[in-house]
């Protein structure tokens, strides 16, 4: 297990170890497992609602039309694409590798399911970033503004995951509220709990990684 005072002073120790620069720095968290068999599938794919989100949020993309398409660009989602656009990038593997990475979380209209499948699934399924697919008249400014205030944490047949936690721009005590609300979302997706965590570790993007072991009870 990881307490808040354990965690507050990984966050200090890797903010006092991070050069300025001229851009707010992202924070990570990566968490090292032990005591799981990673052949027998294995696998954690979580996304969590940080209690501190950053200014700017996560990127979101809307594969919708009409209505839903319009909502979501009122919502001020990053990205809203229509089927023409969606046909185009399927057919150019570059630029649709381009469009994954670019965004975090991705929501469909049900009924281009389908078509999402056929040209982005091969790029979005070994991300685990398959759309959040939306029925007809669903809540999508809801969805999209609670989806920017959340991380993905993913890991696939092995003993480390690592997702952004923040900024440099939240405050050491916001940094570890979001760090524990991830460190609780994973361990109930371990067969053991928190005694499955071997050590974790937080650093920033020009920074030197801190890393603590898990503390036992």
């Amino acid at each position: 297990m990881f307490n808040n005072d354990q965690l507050k002073e990984m966050v200090k120790k890797a903010r006092e170890a991070t050069p300025k620069r001229n851009f707010a720095q992202s924070a990570e968290l990566t968490l090292v497992l032990k005591d799981i068999d990673v052949k027998k599938g294995f696998s954690v794919n979580e996304i969590v609602a940080l209690p501190n989100p950053t200014k700017d949020g996560a990127s979101v993309c809307v594969l919708a039309t009409g209505e839903m398409g319009l909502r979501a660009k009122r919502a001020g989602v990053e990205m809203v694409m229509e089927p023409e656009t969606l046909d185009r990038i399927g057919t150019n593997r570059r630029e649709a590798r381009k469009t994954v990475r670019a965004h975090d979380f991705f929501i469909a209209d049900v009924n281009l399911m389908a078509p999402v499948g056929r040209s982005l699934g091969p790029f979005l399924g070994p991300k685990g970033k398959m759309p959040t697919p939306l029925p007809y008249g669903a809540p999508v400014e809801n969805i999209a503004s609670r989806l920017k205030s959340s991380t993905r944490i993913r890991s696939k047949n092995q003993l480390n995951m690592s997702t952004k936690i923040g900024d440099e721009s939240l405050t050491d005590e916001q940094l570890v509220a979001n760090a524990s609300a991830v460190i609780a979302s994973v361990e109930k997706r371990l067969p053991q709990g928190d005694k499955n965590f071997r050590n974790a570790i937080i650093k920033f993007t020009m920074g030197k990684p801190v890393k603590a072991n898990a503390l036992t009870k």
